[in-house]
């Protein structure tokens, strides 16, 4: 009884702090972080902080290109991805200058990186 105990007790504290605190950032992260912060801070690029759900181009004070901010789409797996991959080819105009990352894993990595950052 004890052990079960000790047990539920340990995996509620694996997944309140898995839900507290954002995982650590993906290697490929590194080429995003060089423009955008998971802080909230805007500054070359619009923070990422919150963009899992968010709608693009709608972080307040950040200049967005005009692409973005009419590409109408909310920031989920399969837009995140397409966006990863080429991002001019996914919004076309946008002022992104990114190529891009080519490998369908670092980008998954990266997609559930941005799913924790809140």
């Amino acid at each position: 009884m004890i052990r079960d105990l000790v047990l539920a007790l340990a995996l509620a504290a694996s997944l309140w702090s898995a839900r507290a605190f954002p995982q650590e950032a993906p290697a490929a992260f590194a080429a995003c972080s060089a423009c955008h912060s998971s802080n909230g801070a805007s500054g070359v690029g619009p923070t990422l902080k919150g963009v899992y759900g968010r709608k693009s181009g709608s972080v307040g004070g950040f200049a967005y290109s005009r692409a973005m901010r009419t590409a109408g789409l909310t920031w989920d797996d399969k837009s995140l991805d397409s966006f990863l991959a080429d991002p001019q080819k996914a919004i076309p105009g946008n002022h992104m200058p990114f190529p891009g990352v080519p490998d369908a894993k670092q980008r998954a990595e990266v997609i559930d990186y941005l799913k924790t950052v809140k």
